[in-house]
């Protein structure tokens, strides 16, 4: 499995660049098949999607070198009709899992009220957890040509450093379960963590602290499956 530990800022470039193409009307008004042509060999959204309102704000990994660009052109246009028929197969198969296409990838999130969830300052997979994980890994299964970056977050309650630890207790032992139990390819996933550091709601208030102690999953295209896709498309 691999796991970084380095944040860069280009990162927080990258999406800013996404961000900006994406606002204009041809982005808003496409489909997903569409945006891998429109919005090119840039990338980033994701990035958003998984690191909430802190991109490039610290954390501990090179995430852009997991997730790359995005495909365009013809190419594009096949990947991203894969990943949406992959998207629908996790909606399908797990009905309260948050499940959102971005760029060429799913991201997935899991809170605690959501399917994948943790006792207090605990990181075992629990039962209830882990049917809803068995569903997941049959989709992945399913759809091999994927890598999936394992990202692990929790509220503000309690000190940084015990917080950063969860976090990254959390994750691995998700990834550790898709690895070790259901018997996935080590080399599909990578694991990261934030703590605290990347909220997506207001830890003030229980609501948004619920929200914030999630699981994120980022589904991308292998390279196998974006050398098929060129290769389709005569690119």
């Amino acid at each position: 499995m691999k796991t970084f530990f380095k944040q860069t800022t280009i990162i927080a470039l990258a999406f800013t660049l996404v961000m900006s193409l994406g606002s204009c009307e041809a982005t808003k008004n496409a489909n997903n098949k569409q945006k891998g042509a429109v919005i090119g060999a840039t990338g980033g959204a994701i990035l958003g999607a998984i690191i909430g309102n802190n991109v490039g704000k610290g954390g501990n990994g090179e995430l852009g070198a997991v997730i790359g660009g995005v495909v365009g052109g013809g190419a594009g246009v096949l990947i991203g009709a894969k990943m949406d028929k992959q998207a629908q197969k996790i909606e399908q198969e797990i009905p309260g899992a948050q499940v959102e296409r971005v760029d060429d990838g799913i991201v997935v999130t899991f809170d605690e009220n959501s399917g994948v969830y943790f006792d207090t300052a605990k990181y075992n997979i629990n039962a209830a957890s882990q049917a809803t994980l068995d569903k997941l890994a049959n989709v992945l299964k399913e759809y091999p040509d994927t890598d999936v970056l394992v990202v692990g977050h929790t509220d503000s309650v309690g000190s940084d450093e015990m917080n950063m630890t969860l976090s990254k207790n959390r994750a691995q032992s998700v990834t550790n379960y898709f690895v070790q139990t259901k018997g996935l390819s080590s080399g599909r996933f990578t694991t990261n963590w934030y703590g605290e550091t990347a909220p997506v709601a207001d830890n003030t208030t229980a609501e948004g602290r619920a929200k914030n102690r999630r699981v994120n999953l980022a589904i991308v295209p292998n390279e196998k499956m974006k050398n098929e896709a060129k290769k389709q498309a005569g690119e």
